[in-house]
């Protein structure tokens, strides 16, 4: 089975710009301003577009470079709430954004487990699980307004991460002695030229982290936070879970090593000197 397809993919050319204007932002080093939830960013243009989109970083918004939506903007925007959007129909924005605010976190769910049907043994009870669950999220996301806001995500939720963290177990066999960093505080950690290989890492913290020259293959990586981490050098080539948002907030160079399915982000120093161009 193929992963996460392009409708698990943004697209900001078929959606109303909700990611701008649905979230609140507080003030701090990810966003320059404060905003409240449902109103619009002072940089979103007339025709939903960033207008200072290629210098979000040097503006103060690197929280909106490395933000991800996992396709559900357009999902919103086209099937939920088709020929609608929220400023020239007002009565309409309410409900635009508590969809989005529902459908972000299933379309990121959707992504892991599209990922995991790609490493999963196929014709195994697991992949089955797995497939069943991917039908039931396509279900949930292709569900009415009032069905979404009426949707209990943790219910949701719960056997979804179970099946994905057995896929984990499998792929990466039993995790070494102490390489269990599940949920872990490793902020400003020094790890570097560590050997993490299958170590989990799943909703580790490690903001800030110095992963140089760390050997991170077959780890999971899924949810972990590498705002501002150094992976210069750092192997990731086969890491499990790692999405391109997370690769965006961290800092690596041209020696980083990363899956096909993954790009060097523009900021990260020497990308312009990879062989064959960008990924």
């Amino acid at each position: 089975m193929s992963g996460p397809g392009p409708e698990l993919r943004a697209d900001c050319a078929r959606c109303a710009g909700l990611c701008c204007v649905a979230p609140a932002f507080t003030a701090s080093a990810d966003f320059a301003i404060d905003k409240k939830g449902g109103e619009a960013c002072p940089h979103l243009g007339r025709d939903f577009r960033c207008d200072i989109h290629d210098r979000l970083r040097p503006s103060g918004f690197g929280g909106c470079a490395t933000f991800d939506c996992f396709g559900a903007g357009q999902q919103v925007t086209q099937v939920t709430h088709p020929g609608r959007n929220w400023r020239t129909d007002p009565e309409a924005a309410p409900a635009m954004f508590a969809s989005f605010a529902v459908m972000r976190p299933l379309h990121e769910l959707r992504w892991h487990v599209r990922e995991a049907l790609t490493l999963v043994p196929q014709k195994t009870p697991l992949a089955r699980e797995l497939a069943e669950a991917d039908r039931a999220l396509r279900q949930h996301a292709s569900a009415s307004p009032g069905e979404l806001a009426a949707l209990d995500l943790d219910a949701v939720r719960r056997p979804v991460t179970a099946a994905l963290r057995r896929a984990s177990e499998l792929i990466r066999g039993r995790t070494p002695p102490g390489r269990d960093w599940s949920g872990a505080d490793l902020i400003g950690r020094d790890l570097a030229r560590r050997d993490l290989r299958r170590a989990s890492l799943r909703g580790a913290y490690l903001i800030g982290a110095d992963l140089t020259r760390a050997d991170l293959r077959l780890a999971d990586l899924t949810g972990a936070d590498l705002r501002g981490a150094q992976l210069a050098g750092a192997d990731l080539s086969g890491c499990l879970f790692l999405t391109q948002a997370q690769v965006d907030a961290a800092r690596g160079d041209a020696t980083t090593k990363l899956a096909p399915a993954l790009r060097h982000p523009a900021h990260w120093p020497g990308r312009e000197l990879r062989a064959g161009g960008d990924r």
